[in-house]
């Protein structure tokens, strides 16, 4: 009998212990329940893009040859001056003049300077306006016909090399934005003004050259410089917007959680359609207005209180 009662209070200990912790999980369940944030669209700019890199090239780039080979007695421009087509950049003297002169040097003045007169040099002209990039010659400095002596450009643009998945993505007269590695504090805008026919592989990758125009060239801008580019391929300056993490996909459909009306109150879900997105936004082409109400998952985490005591892992702080 002794026995029996001893099994029987063990079994209302135990029946005892499970209700309580039953209870108190319940309270907790309820009580750490999702909440929610309630937002509002708002009308703002959101854009497609197709970002690559690429480098600062001029779009026309001549290299400047001496008709004679000689002697360079004059340079006459420096590298970075901007010249007009007909400038002279240097003078030379043939191989014979150079010869000719340094013999009559050692008769005398008056012999050289009529043989300076009646030997007359050999102009190099610029064949067109631009900037000279490259000077790659000084006086004294002896040339030939293959020496390339200045290197012209009319003017720079960035060359965007973009890969074969996005080119189909990249048309004539889109926008751009341009920015540097050296500074990447200036942003400058641009145009896309020619696709390149031909491909080439780079790391068994095909690639497109993309030439786009600066709307402005910088004074820091120069030649084989690296850029990054961001091509806009759609933009909407009056964009319905939600964040990203406020539209879920169910059933094959994208949705916003809005509340149920009535007193119960709830959720429900409503069925939208997206339109452009980016890293944190998303556009609604329909399904909600600018006045809904949409419900966002709070994503914020608090600790549960701790009502029975403290947790021997927890850090104490220490008492005098």
């Amino acid at each position: 009998m002794v026995k029996r009662n001893k099994i029987m209070a063990a079994v209302l200990a135990v029946i005892i212990v499970a209700g309580v912790t039953g209870f108190l999980l319940f309270r907790g369940a309820k009580s750490s329940g999702q909440r929610f944030e309630e937002i509002r669209p708002a009308r703002g700019s959101i854009s497609s893009s197709v970002s690559t890199t690429g480098a600062v090239e001029p779009e026309n780039r001549v290299k400047i040859k001496s008709s004679v080979g000689g002697r360079v007695e004059e340079v006459l421009v420096d590298e970075g001056q901007l010249v007009s087509k007909g400038t002279v950049l240097a003078m030379l003297s043939s191989t014979e003049r150079a010869a000719l002169l340094d013999a009559a040097r050692l008769q005398g003045k008056s012999e050289q300077s009529y043989w300076n007169n009646v030997y007359k040099k050999t102009a190099v002209i610029a064949p067109m306006d631009g900037q000279v990039i490259v000077r790659s010659v000084n006086p004294g400095q002896t040339v030939t016909t293959s020496d390339s002596l200045f290197v012209l450009s009319d003017h720079l643009i960035v060359k965007a090399y973009v890969d074969e998945t996005d080119i189909g993505r990249v048309k004539t007269g889109q926008k751009a934005v341009i920015g540097l590695d050296a500074y990447p504090e200036i942003r400058v805008n641009g145009v896309v003004e020619h696709i390149y026919y031909e491909s080439r592989l780079q790391n068994n990758v095909s690639i497109y050259n993309v030439d786009v125009i600066p709307d402005r060239i910088p004074e820091v801008f120069r030649s084989g410089m690296s850029a990054n580019i961001r091509i806009i391929v759609q933009e909407n300056s009056r964009a319905l917007l939600l964040p990203l993490r406020a539209v879920q996909s169910r059933n094959g459909s994208q949705v916003v959680m809005q509340k149920k009306r009535g007193k119960d109150g709830g959720q429900r879900y409503t069925r939208v359609k997206t339109g452009l997105q980016d890293d944190g936004k998303i556009e609604i082409l329909s399904g909600i207005t600018d006045s809904s109400v949409v419900l966002l998952p709070d994503s914020s985490f608090v600790l549960p209180k701790n009502n029975g005591g403290t947790n021997p892992f927890t850090p104490q702080r220490s008492r005098r």
